[in-house]
């Protein structure tokens, strides 16, 4: 894994919920003293940070 998406649920006028792409997420080296360094492109509104593999074809 070299890094996850941080996304944030939006619910849409439809009810369905969808998930925006707020910021990446990389895990840290084995002797590192924290698991994950998380970068963030926006703020979510909702507060709430979601993280999730990147789906096949996905390139950053």
């Amino acid at each position: 894994m070299n890094y996850l998406n941080a996304v944030t649920p939006v619910e849409g006028t439809d009810g369905k919920t969808r998930f925006h792409r707020v910021g990446v997420a990389f895990p840290q080296a084995d002797n590192a003293k924290s698991v994950m360094k998380i970068q963030l492109f926006a703020l979510p509104t909702n507060g709430e940070i979601i993280l999730f593999e990147p789906k096949q074809g996905d390139s950053d």
